[in-house]
Order: structure tokens, then sequence, then C-alpha cells
């Protein structure tokens, strides 16, 4: 099962949702880390083209948050410390934790300066490296005016004595951490078929090149398995879905999927209600 479920009794709002970031709980580990560092690893020697995605720019950023790594490794994980090799700084970072790893540099704009993503929903990390904040959230609906300003904002005040974090989710029909593309439609079947996808973030400063580090720990679970354990859970997620914009219902793909979850909401979306 999964540590998060961000699913609340109240109608959908897009926002940032930001709590303070414990320093000891930066980087996740835990049963599944081995064989999450080990897809990783196979991820970025058969997919490098889509996984790692690396500008001139980000390497002295990306050198420093190697070192960052390295350090709280040694101090707060020190059976997870590994030998590092010669690649891309970055890249070696990456293959020590179980986290996908974004380096923000600060130019005319915040920018994507180097990455490795290897458990992407649905979009391609070549198409955002080099982009913008507001280019790389381009496509969510209501971005712009909702989060534009105050996520620009909120990238140039982060202190590098405190980080932070977020939780995302959506739902797919499959469990695969490795999801480049595939349009985004409602997924097929019914809730057993169903896979609940949590993003934990957490957003920090290097102190030297003063670059914003972003790192994505994703977890799936089954759905159906999260509603026996929680009662609550299928009206939780009937309420976020079937409130949300009909734009932000497509681009996540939630189109129809609160009808299918909820016979009453059924019922009157026919047209003789």
């Amino acid at each position: 099962m999964i540590p998060y479920v961000p699913l609340e009794r109240r109608p959908f709002r897009l926002h940032m949702g930001l709590r303070p970031l414990e320093p000891s709980r930066w980087l996740e580990f835990d049963e599944d880390a081995a064989a999450l560092r080990s897809l990783r690893a196979r991820l970025i020697d058969e997919e490098r083209e889509r996984v790692v995605a690396l500008d001139e720019p980000g390497r002295a950023p990306s050198a420093e948050l190697l070192e960052v790594v390295l350090d709280h490794l040694a101090r707060v994980h020190p059976e997870r410390v590994a030998p590092i090799g010669d690649d891309h700084p970055l890249v070696e970072a990456a293959r020590l934790v179980c986290e996908d790893l974004c380096v923000m540099v600060r130019e005319d704009a915040w920018r994507l300066r180097a990455a490795v993503v290897c458990f992407p929903s649905r979009w391609d990390l070549r198409e955002k490296i080099g982009a913008t904040l507001r280019e790389i959230h381009g496509p969510v609906p209501g971005y712009e005016a909702a989060l534009g300003d105050p996520v620009d904002a909120f990238f140039d005040r982060i202190d590098v004595a405190r980080g932070y974090w977020r939780l995302n989710w959506t739902l797919l029909d499959t469990p695969e951490l490795f999801v480049p593309e595939g349009a985004r439609a409602a997924p097929g079947g019914d809730l057993e078929n169903w896979y609940f996808r949590v993003e934990r973030q957490t957003f920090r400063r290097l102190s030297g090149s003063g670059a914003v580090v972003f790192t994505i720990r994703t977890y799936v679970a089954p759905a159906a398995r999260l509603a026996e354990r929680d009662e609550h859970f299928v009206e939780a997620l009937v309420d976020q879905m079937a409130s949300a914009p009909p734009a932000i219902q497509a681009y996540k793909g939630w189109v129809g999927v609160a009808e299918r979850l909820d016979p009453r909401r059924r019922a009157s979306s026919r047209p003789d209600h």
C-alpha cells in the first residue's frame, strides 16, 4: 500500500498545497526501494533519451546536488550509500535515490536545465527541458490564471534553510511507473482495473548555485484495495472528480469516471433527468 492518499471530501480546486519539509524526510526509502532503484537504473541505461535531459547551465547545480544527496544519505540513510560512477552528476544522483530529480535555474525566468525523470505520467521530458515554469505547466487548464504568478514567486522565495513538499494524484488504468505517452483518456473498465497514482513532490534551494531542486517520488496502488481499506475513499474520489471543471476533467482523464463510480450520478446524467 502507499503512504499517502491525498483525497478530501470537498470540491476540487487548483492550488499548491505546500507544507514545510522535515529535512530528514527529504528522500524516502521503503521496502520497494531496491526494486525502484533497479528499475531506474535500467531505464537510464535503456531509455536514456526519454528519461534524461541535460543542458549545460544545469551541470554545476547538478554537481552541487550530487554532493547534497551524498551528504544526506551519509547522515540519514547510511545504509543507502553506494559507489558513484563517472556519468553526469545528476544521473549519478538519480541512481542513488527513488525520486525523479529536476533542477530549475533562475535566468530570465525559472527554467528546467537538468532532469532525470524515469516515472513520467503521460508527458515527454524532451519537450520540457529548457522550458520555463509557465511553459512546463502550459497544458494544465487554469494554471496561468490561478498559479502562474504564485508559483514563480514561491520559487523566488524558497530559502536554503527551509524546503517544502506537496502531493499530487490521478487515476490510471495501469500500475506501470514509466508512462511517457498515451492519451489522457478516462481509464477503461471499473474500479477493479484502476490504479491510484500519487506523486510526493519536494522543493529545496541549493546554497551554492541558488538553483531549486524539484523531486518527485511516485507511488501506485490498486484503487480497489484503497477502497477496501477506507470506506470513504470512493466518495472522496467522486467528490473531487465530479466537482473539477470540465477542462480539468478532460486534461486528467476523468470524464465520466465519477458517474461510473456513483450510480446516483449516472442516473442524474441521463437525458430524461
